[in-house]
């Protein structure tokens, strides 16, 4: 009698259930441009403490606990304060001047590499080897250092990589066109959306020809036609990446896409045969903040770096002999 009795209960309990309305999950939409297209206008930062790549001792962890998140946030916090420089050392910039972030990102991923499953960028021993002796030369001439600092550009994708300051991006959309301006070196990205095809394959560029279409709320940007002389990341927060060459034979696939009021979430996905074992894929929140303010990057106006260390480099030979 009483297994029965409790046939029946659960029997009525799952056809109230039945009858009761479902609940709908509510789905965020971005809001259109007046041509139509997903808005991704304003002014976004990304600035982060989150690691480009995977510490080695994480493994496949892919994600932090809040528990974590905020260690990690108070253990940065804890390592902001200036130092004098070592005797001899001329030191570098204080806190006032750097903008790196205090948290890491929203999503809580363990590094900005999100592929390979380790967090790693799968780097070919060649690459590595050039971008030590590129390190390692860069007194001998301007040719081996970075192209930030010769400031021609920080780079695409490595343009919308963290890095110590002026993280920011103002996206302006027009029709036929999404422009992406970049707060450092001031670079002004112009993306047609047409679906045109890239420029003859003899025709290289240090940022690459990118080619733009919307997949549903998703801008998907098209990079191809590369020269040989570019950084596929250019700042110290990349770290071992940094220096890595970009070849002819690279090609990136970034997509931008509005998941909320004050977030896109921005992915490039990086395939070169050349330099890399297999493709490779980062993943950065961009949060919008509309206080932001862009200021101007005179990198060329300002630029003693080149000079200071060829110079530097002279008078340290003329010394050895």
């Amino acid at each position: 009698m009483k297994r029965r009795s409790w046939r029946v209960i659960m029997a009525a309990l799952l056809m109230a259930a039945a009858a009761r309305p479902q609940q709908k999950t509510k789905t965020w939409t971005p809001p259109k441009t007046a041509d139509g297209q997903p808005d991704l206008q304003g002014i976004w930062t990304n600035a982060t403490i989150t690691p480009f790549e995977r510490p080695v001792e994480l493994g496949t962890k892919a994600l932090l606990t809040e528990k974590e998140a905020a260690e990690a946030e108070a253990k940065a916090a804890g390592t902001r304060v200036d130092a004098p420089p070592k005797p001899g050392d001329v030191g570098t910039y204080n806190q006032a001047w750097f903008d790196s972030g205090t948290k890491v990102v929203s999503t809580r991923q363990t590094s900005l590499v999100v592929e390979p499953a380790n967090g790693r960028v799968p780097v070919k021993a060649w690459a590595e080897a050039k971008r030590d002796y590129d390190a390692a030369h860069i007194g001998d001439s301007w040719e081996y250092m970075s192209v930030w600092d010769r400031c021609i550009t920080r780079g695409v994708p490595a343009g919308m990589f963290p890095a110590g300051y002026n993280n920011a991006y103002q996206i302006v959309q027009i029709p036929g066109y999404v422009v992406i301006f970049y707060e450092m070196i001031h670079n002004a990205r112009i993306i047609p959306i047409d679906n045109s095809p890239h420029l003859p394959a003899n025709i290289k560029l240090w940022d690459g020809d990118s080619r733009g279409h919307w997949e549903g709320n998703t801008l998907v940007v098209d990079v191809a036609n590369y020269n040989n002389k570019g950084w596929i990341a250019t700042s110290a927060a990349t770290g071992r990446i940094k220096g890595i060459p970009q070849t002819e034979t690279t090609h990136v696939v970034e997509r931008f896409t509005r998941t909320a009021p004050d977030t896109i979430l921005y992915e490039a996905s990086i395939q070169d045969d050349n330099v890399y074992e297999k493709p490779w894929k980062v993943q950065i929140p961009l949060t919008r903040d509309d206080h932001y303010q862009l200021l101007e990057y005179a990198c060329q106006e300002g630029n003693q770096a080149v000079g200071n260390i060829l110079r530097g480099a002279r008078a340290a030979e003329a010394g050895s002999k």
